[in-house]
Order: structure tokens, then C-alpha cells, then sequence
């Protein structure tokens, strides 16, 4: 049988224990003498307290070490339990493009989107997520992982300056992820949330969402951005400057592609799309209804040994051995009155 203390730190409050015995004695001899002067009877006193004041100060003592004993969670009877740990693989797959820095959500698209995976990550179950960013081409930020820190310091990382060509380039985002995030023996369980503005540039993105689809995968298609007008793009200029994206000396405006975005959402096995535009989104809402009601594979299993705590033991005598002094306690001081 294996025995240990699961906070063994508090067994150095022992030490104290010599030195609160070495000042009680102290205390109980010059209290004594105090007695002893104001007796008609010293000698009897002496002799009729000596051996109660023992008694009483080694239950006190016995029950402070098993009360600091307590304190340090001694357990034993070792069980063995399994954990399973089941979820889905969810990829956030995010649009850096310029484009995304569009002001008709504010601060941006792409601030108002890294938000909004910041606020489902809270709400997640125990699934692995993956993080890519892709603008004329695609970089996975965070492969598959249930280390949801590290995926939070990977997303406040992204911006339009990371190292991905210019452009948005959904179609080939796709192919890239399902063919080097996600796992190719498992078909089902898998969902991607794509998060972009939709302004694709000839990737043929809803074929390769019909492929994704044919492998199990699942897309919810976030489209950020205004659909009719469009919003101009602002950029700093080498000198520091703020201005609006130009082309040819006009400038750029960047608007929603919703019939595309749902096109693609629609190529997959149960796809939605989810027309954000300029309004809100509680995408942690939108993980809660689509994805986490949804069949779970067994993403690990392992097995520990839990030790059975028996700190009630160590208490509970500690409170009989107190009772016990507190009787030898009352039972002194009438003596002591009527002497």
C-alpha cells in the first residue's frame, strides 16, 4: 500500500510544535508559583495538578500534530482511473488579407474577427483546435492542439504584415488544410470555420469545398464586411502617413461575397453560412448550437492512480483528544476553586 501526503508542506508547521511546548512550560511553572502563594494547601495543589497538567498539555500536543497532519492530506489505497477525453477537431481559419482592415466593423474586419474567436475559445469543450491564416496564400499559426493558450498567443499574433502573399485565395486555404492539418484516417468529426471577407481571387473555392466535403469536414462560413457599397482599405504609407488603398489611381473598395461564401458553405455536408455583414456575432453562440452537441471522437485516453484522502481520520481524533482536554481543563479549575 502506498501512503503519501498530497500537501506535505504543512508537515514543517511540526517544527513549531517543541518550540509552543518549551513556552507552555514556561508559562505553567510561573503560573504555578503564583498559585501555590495564594493556596492554604501548596503541597496538595503541587501534586494534585502535576499530573493533569501532563496529561492535559500531551493532549494538546498529539492534537495539533494530527490537526497539521490533516492539514497535509494524507491518503493511501491507491485507485485507478480512467479519463477519456473525446471532442471534435475545430480549424479557425482567418482571412488576413488587406482587405480585412476594412473599417465597417469596428476597430476592423479582421480585429472584430480575432475577437470573436478569442470569445468561443472560452466557450470550447474539449476539442482540439487548429489555427490558419491566409490571405494570397495560407500558413498554419497553431496545428492541432488542446493547449488553448498557446492558440490564444498564436491569434493575437495574426495581421495583415504576416509573411502570406497578398491577395485571398480561399480555394487553395482549403486544399492546404485538408491536406495538412486535419487527420486523413479519421472522416468525420472535423469542422472548419472560415472567417473572411469572400472576395476570392480565381481559386476555385467551391470545388475545393466540395472535396473538403467529400472527406467528412464541415464548413461554417463567416462573411464579414459590407455587401452593397463596400468600405475603402487604409493602409500607412512609407512616410507614416494614413491613406486609402489605390489601384491604377483609384482607390480600392472591398465588399462582402456573400453568394460565393454560401456557395461554398453549402458544398459541405451540413454547411452553414452565417451572413455577418456589418452587424455582430457571438460566434461562441454559433460553436454552442453547430458544433458542440455534435458526435465526439476519443481524442486520448490514459490512465492515473487517484489516492483515496483520509484527512478525516487525523481530524477527527484530533477533536476527541480536545474534548478530552477540555474536560481535564474544567474539571482543574473547580478544584482549583475549591482548594
Amino acid at each position: 500500500m502506498k501512503f503519501q501526503f498530497l500537501a506535505s508542506t504543512y508537515l514543517l508547521l511540526l517544527w513549531g510544535l517543541p518550540l509552543l511546548a518549551a513556552l507552555l512550560i514556561i508559562h505553567g511553572r510561573r503560573a504555578g508559583r503564583k498559585l501555590r502563594v495564594f493556596s492554604r494547601r501548596p503541597e496538595a495543589l503541587k501534586q494534585g495538578r502535576r499530573w493533569r497538567t501532563m496529561l492535559q498539555r500531551g493532549l494538546l500536543f498529539v492534537a495539533l500534530g494530527l490537526i497539521i497532519i490533516a492539514l497535509a492530506r494524507p491518503a493511501w489505497e491507491q485507485k485507478p482511473t480512467t479519463m477519456k477525453r473525446q471532442g471534435r477537431d475545430v480549424i479557425f481559419v482567418l482571412d488576413v488579407s488587406r482587405s480585412m482592415l476594412a473599417e465597417d466593423l469596428s476597430p476592423n474586419r479582421l480585429e472584430r474577427a480575432k475577437l470573436a474567436i478569442m470569445d468561443c475559445l472560452e466557450r470550447l469543450q474539449g476539442d482540439r483546435v487548429s489555427l490558419v491564416a491566409f490571405a494570397g496564400s495560407a500558413k498554419v499559426s497553431c496545428p492541432l492542439t488542446l493547449d488553448y493558450g498557446f492558440f490564444r498567443q498564436m491569434l493575437e499574433r495574426l495581421s495583415t504584415d504576416m509573411e502570406v502573399k497578398g491577395g485571398t485565395n480561399i480555394g487553395d486555404t482549403l486544399r492546404m488544410v485538408q491536406r495538412q492539418v486535419f487527420d486523413n484516417q479519421v472522416k468525420a468529426y472535423k469542422d472548419i470555420i472560415l472567417i473572411t471577407d469572400g472576395e476570392d481571387h480565381e481559386s476555385f473555392p467551391i470545388n475545393a469545398a466540395e472535396a473538403v466535403g467529400d472527406e467528412g469536414i464541415r464548413l461554417i462560413v463567416i462573411g464579414l464586411g459590407d455587401e452593397g457599397q463596400g468600405q475603402p482599405i487604409p493602409i500607412i504609407d512609407g512616410q507614416g502617413r494614413r491613406r486609402h488603398l489605390t489601384h491604377e489611381g483609384k482607390e480600392v473598395y472591398s465588399r462582402l461575397d456573400a453568394d460565393t461564401l454560401r456557395q461554398i458553405a453549402l458544398a459541405t455536408p451540413g454547411g452553414r453560412y452565417l451572413p455577418v455583414a456589418t452587424g455582430a456575432i457571438d460566434l461562441g453562440q454559433v460553436y454552442l448550437d453547430l458544433i458542440a452537441g455534435d458526435e465526439k471522437r476519443q481524442l486520448s485516453e490514459e490512465s492515473i492512480e487517484n489516492f483515496d484522502e483520509k484527512f478525516q481520520w487525523f481530524l477527527g481524533l484530533a477533536l476527541l483528544l480536545l474534548m478530552v482536554e477540555m474536560v481535564i481543563l474544567t474539571t482543574q479549575a473547580k478544584e482549583m476553586v475549591r482548594k
